[in-house]
């Protein structure tokens, strides 16, 4: 996180009164750099300091984004003991730290604490380093996740994934190919904090069986598949040549937003308008838009899966065998379930299915957008059922304010995208 200063404003401001707040400080998570959250800051460090946040303040804070500290176990001391201590509960300890046994404890052995907040905040804007720190987070809560990467961007970042379950069944999500619909990407992550506490719990996420889940698929989530444009979109891409890149693309398309109308990644290249499934038919409709060089929008690239992000996508996709993925965007509330002529086996009745319980339209997707996205390729390419939900309503960025409705639409498709296959319910 870049050191902030009294009077600033923005997302990683958001992010210090986040872990304020959920530090105990009644604060605003507004993104202003006040008097009032100086004097909060300045309660949280105990001490005199001046109203910024440098990387040692920063490493205070990080806990509370991440969501746990570490505690070193002393002579006497019990894990419901340390609960109390942390006001969180034993049971999150133990889960948190399987290999230690709560009868013996080893003066001097390092146990990671949960707090008791959820992870996932529904307040601020979502980049990729917040992404990281909740993946990293919601490894240490459950560590029966499994979590790695499948690539990097363009900027070096890398794109992770989280695997929740071990079944033979294998599905896949992803969010946020597009920058300026990034609130996808906290859809997905709320998802996977809900089915890892359900089935940390034994319980049941949303009517089903969690551990039965767990047994029989195994789901792929890929949370941002373009951070670099996530960040620049959300304010956080720190000045030099890339920023400038972008400035200089957008002053050729000025009527789109600077930056909230920035769809592609941080090249000017359409991730979704990047696989080969009818690209040249893409390469020829977005030509004739105007769109014929990097854009912030709708620019096809030079050639299929020619950017690093949908590279790793594809690559990703042919290593595993996925029977299903759901591919998140905003907005529109709508479902598009085909690609041309292409109708694979269920994939009418899921997509009914999907629509039932969430109240979103199926539809098939319009021609003029109906090529080179990663869904199309999908369903080309393995002819199995591929789904593009177009979350919310609104013109994008959409804020935050509609998270909770977005993440209550989409519950259900997001569990029965597992159910839903033939022959593998639980």
């Amino acid at each position: 996180m870049r050191n902030i200063y009294i009077g600033d404003a923005g997302t990683t401001v958001q992010y210090m009164q986040l872990a304020l707040k959920r530090a105990g400080y009644d604060i605003a998570v507004n993104g202003e750099f006040t008097r009032d959250t100086c004097k909060a800051l300045g309660r949280f460090l105990g001490e005199g300091v001046g109203c910024y946040v440098d990387t040692s303040v920063w490493l205070k804070l990080m806990p509370y984004l991440q969501g746990y500290t570490t505690h070193i176990i002393t002579q006497g001391e019990s894990l419901w003991g340390i609960a109390e201590a942390y006001d969180t509960t034993l049971s999150a300890i133990v889960t948190a730290n399987p290999s230690v046994e709560p009868s013996n404890l080893q003066v001097g052995t390092r146990i990671y604490v949960p707090f008791s907040f959820a992870l996932v905040s529904e307040e601020v804007p979502y980049t990729s380093e917040f992404t990281q720190l909740i993946i990293e987070g919601l490894q240490v809560r459950y560590p029966f996740l499994v979590t790695g990467s499948i690539g990097r961007s363009v900027m070096n970042n890398e794109l992770r994934f989280i695997r929740l379950g071990r079944g033979a069944a294998q599905v896949s999500y992803n969010a946020s190919f597009h920058a300026n619909e990034w609130i996808t990407t906290p859809v997905l992550l709320k998802f996977a904090e809900e089915y890892a506490g359900a089935y940390a719990d034994g319980g049941a996420l949303y009517g089903t069986d969690s551990k039965e889940l767990f047994e029989n698929y195994s789901l792929y989530l890929i949370p941002m598949v373009n951070p670099d444009g996530v960040n620049l979109v959300n304010g956080v891409l720190p000045e030099g040549n890339y920023l400038e890149q972008t400035r200089r693309i957008a002053s050729g398309y000025p009527s789109i937003p600077y930056p909230d109308g920035w769809k592609a990644n941080i090249n000017g290249v359409d991730l979704n308008l990047q696989f080969p499934a009818g690209w040249e038919q893409a390469k020829q409709i977005k030509f004739g838009q105007g769109y014929t060089s990097p854009a912030p929008r709708d620019y096809v690239g030079e050639a299929p899966v020619s950017q690093p992000e949908s590279r790793a996508m594809y690559d990703f996709t042919k290593a595993n065998d996925f029977q299903l993925i759901l591919a998140y965007h905003t907005q529109g509330e709508v479902i598009y379930w085909k690609y041309l002529d292409y109708e694979p086996e269920n994939s009418r009745r899921i997509a009914d299915y999907f629509g039932n319980v969430s109240g979103y339209l199926v539809e098939e997707t319009p021609y003029a957008s109906g090529h080179a996205g990663y869904k199309d390729w999908f369903i080309e390419q393995y002819n199995l059922p591929g789904y593009t939900i177009e979350a919310g309503i609104g013109e994008n960025p959409l804020n935050m304010s509609q998270f909770a409705g977005i993440y209550e639409d989409n519950k259900l498709i997001l569990l029965g995208g597992m159910t839903q296959i033939i022959g593998k319910s639980p």
